[in-house]
């Protein structure tokens, strides 16, 4: 009996081992970049029938999946496929691997999801403990890729909330943040911007007090929170003296990405200041060499009108989507650019194929760009010809034309997930 016993024990190591390796052909893999998919992956198309969508526009929303956005596909329409997602599910997601994460149109739980077959797939859902929050209106960082934290502006917005969940969603841990309104605001702004430096081990809480809830009414320059991802504590709290908003505040990086970091570990962070006119000027910052403060004497992208998302392509390269206020501001304005930020010279190159400038699109409030394995799939909404993807090279800086969209529907995004879900390092038995 022993040695059956021993036998076993050796078959169940050889298994586990086996499995192991399976993951990770490395004893010591490098750190991937955060748009690196190791397995096979599918995009995500996101259109609405009637209207831009964002800022909590009531729409019909459409999706639909696909392998390829490469030219020699057939062009992508909504006619008998696609899955309607506006009644249970929001433009504003948090994708990690194969799932969906969200706070669904119910406003009562947490939601992890699938979208195939032209349906929603529940995967698990949870109901919210102490801490609630509103559709659309939070921030979000994964401190792994099996923990996740959730941080908003409470109801009356005076106090900071947090939730720790695990992949499963179940809630391991939720709080309220040491951190007051600022002097001479009345209400914190609602979501804030939550990165993750792995670096060094920290959660950075970007947020500013505001004179009432709503638009327009910032009253204090942005903050910046270094927190202790363990406890939670807030372990400095410094206000800058430039900025006064940063990019999606009220959406918390759901809608478009606007905070980074790079290969070194520096943090960046889109944001803007409003001039004594009532122009507002962007600008692409970083924190200081402490990383607790906003470096003032640091700009990759001081422009007029809005930097509205910006993501790392690698090697200091950055992905810009902006606007040109002189063509029009409204969310629904042709007036929206592609353009690449390069971080050491500060300067910035809007995004061409074959010698002509990509086409302004229209619509404000959504990441029509997926980068995935080192090209980035461009999501262009023209006013005069149909919604086309642009793929670009971050290498070679080359850029190829895609498939097209059909015409009639308003492009609001694309999301790249996984086929199916990775091991993630652990161990199981085959």
């Amino acid at each position: 009996m022993k040695q059956l016993r021993l036998l076993f024990s050796m078959m169940l190591m050889v298994a586990l081992g086996v499995t192991f390796q399976a993951c990770s052909d490395d004893d010591d893999p490098k750190e991937q970049p955060e748009n690196t998919i190791t397995g096979d992956y599918h995009f995500d198309v996101w259109v609405a029938v009637d209207k831009h969508g964002g800022m909590g526009r009531d729409v019909k929303t459409l999706v639909r999946s696909v392998n390829s956005l490469e030219d020699d596909q057939p062009m992508i329409n909504f006619v008998g496929e696609g899955t309607e997602v506006n009644y249970k599910l929001t433009l504003e997601n948090i994708v990690k691997g194969a799932y969906y994460y969200q706070v669904p149109v119910s406003g009562d739980r947490f939601g992890k999801y699938t979208l195939s077959d032209n349906t929603i797939q529940t995967v698990q859902e949870q109901k919210f403990a102490t801490n609630t929050y509103t559709p659309r209106k939070y921030t979000h960082a994964w401190l792994d890729d099996n923990n996740l934290v959730i941080m908003a502006a409470n109801g009356d917005a005076k106090q900071v909330i947090w939730t720790k969940l695990d992949a499963d969603l179940h809630i391991l841990a939720e709080g309220t943040l040491d951190l007051p309104v600022p002097e001479g605001s009345a209400v914190l702004t609602t979501s804030g911007i939550l990165p993750y430096n792995k670096k060094s081990g920290k959660l950075i809480y970007f947020y500013y007090g505001k004179a009432k809830k709503g638009l327009n009414s910032t009253a204090s320059k942005v903050f910046t929170a270094v927190i202790n991802p363990a406890t939670m504590a807030v372990e400095s709290n410094i206000q800058n003296t430039w900025l006064d908003e940063m990019v999606g505040s009220a959406y918390g990086e759901l809608l478009q990405k606007c905070v980074f970091t790079d290969e070194s570990g520096q943090v960046y962070v889109a944001g803007l200041t409003n001039d004594a006119d009532g122009v507002e000027r962007s600008h692409l910052t970083r924190l200081n060499a402490a990383g607790n403060d906003i470096d003032t004497s640091y700009d990759a992208f001081s422009n007029d009108g809005k930097l509205l998302a910006a993501e790392y392509l690698g090697n200091g390269k950055v992905l810009g989507y902006a606007r040109e206020d002189a063509l029009g501001t409204g969310i629904d304005s042709y007036s929206h650019y592609y353009t690449i930020i390069d971080l050491n010279s500060k300067t910035h190159t809007p995004i061409s194929c074959n010698g002509v400038r990509l086409p302004y699109s229209g619509g404000r409030f959504s990441q029509r760009t997926a980068i995935v394995n080192g090209k980035a799939y461009i999501g262009v909404n023209p006013e005069d010809s149909n919604p086309c993807i642009y793929i670009y090279d971050a290498a070679t800086g080359k850029v190829e034309k895609g498939v097209e969209i059909a015409e009639g529907y308003y492009f609001e995004q694309i999301r790249v997930l996984e086929k199916k879900a990775q091991c993630n390092g652990r161990y199981s038995l085959l």
